[in-house]
């Protein structure tokens, strides 16, 4: 099935978003058809701050990598790192010579602003005629920089300029997320929160992907904590992951094998 008909089935389709070859390994072993990277993880990971373009080089490599599992990949481009329509369409044209199948690109900036929208078409524009077939998520930030501004002349904006799929991340009232649904054709994704609607809830309201952004690379981090802390105090760890199965992510044949069978909302 192909990326854009993972998000044209009966459920959303759930994009666990990944840092690393091995966080991404376990996601496919697991059986999700798709997995998404986490600009955020992948900044952190290397020492570097997230939405200010540092990270164009890291993100292409892991690109490189994650294309060699036997799942559809999408990759954070944070803002496209660059300004420049040309150089985001070189970007989008190499990812997908290396068989990423979308990327998700925002129009958050690194100052707290939104960019422009008309600028924001021209780069969503360039990614699709460099890369017809590659999947463009066009993210709007009105909630997630709290600016107060409505999405929906962005995100009808982005569907003009091309975008497969627009995402506005920090939705949480059923409200707001079905004025977007019933506002563009494309399909909606809406970032998952412990306090917003369920998966089974969205569906109902339209919603057709539910990523999960940067939530399990800061649920290892806690995870890193509390079991350290746990060596410390005497009090037991919970149940991890083998030396050998972690080998075994990382393993010619076991990057080769087909994942589980699961749905397009997620592993069974």
């Amino acid at each position: 099935m192909s990326f854009a008909a993972l998000h044209r089935t009966g459920n959303p389709l759930l994009l666990p978003n990944a840092w690393d070859h091995a966080s991404a390994a376990v996601l496919v072993t697991d059986g999700y058809p798709a997995i998404g990277t986490t600009s955020l993880g992948v900044a952190a990971a290397a020492g570097l701050p997230d939405g200010t373009g540092a990270t164009r080089a890291g993100t292409i490599t892991l690109a490189r990598r994650l294309t060699r599992l036997p799942c559809l990949v999408s990759v954070d481009i944070e803002g496209g790192f660059s300004a420049d329509p040309a150089e985001v369409a070189a970007l989008g044209a190499e990812l997908a010579a290396l068989g990423a199948a979308g990327v998700n690109i925002e129009d958050g900036r690194d100052n707290g602003r939104l960019a422009d929208p008309i600028h924001q078409q021209e780069l969503i524009a360039a990614l699709k005629a460099a890369a017809p077939g590659l999947f463009v998520n066009a993210r709007t930030d009105t909630h997630w920089l709290g600016t107060g501004e409505d999405p929906i002349p962005r995100v009808r904006a982005y569907q003009e300029a091309g975008a497969d799929g627009v995402f506005v991340p920090g939705l949480t009232t059923e409200a707001e997320i079905a004025a977007v649904v019933g506002a563009v054709e494309v399909p909606v994704n809406i970032l998952f929160t412990a306090g917003g609607p369920g998966i089974e809830r969205l569906r109902r309201l339209g919603v057709r992907r539910v990523s999960l952004g940067s939530l399990l690379f800061r649920a290892a981090l806690a995870a890193v904590r509390r079991t350290a802390r746990a060596v410390a105090d005497g009090t037991g760890i919970p149940p991890v992951p083998s030396y050998a199965e972690v080998q075994a992510l990382s393993s010619p044949g076991t990057a080769a094998a087909p994942p589980r069978p699961g749905s397009a909302a997620g592993p069974r």
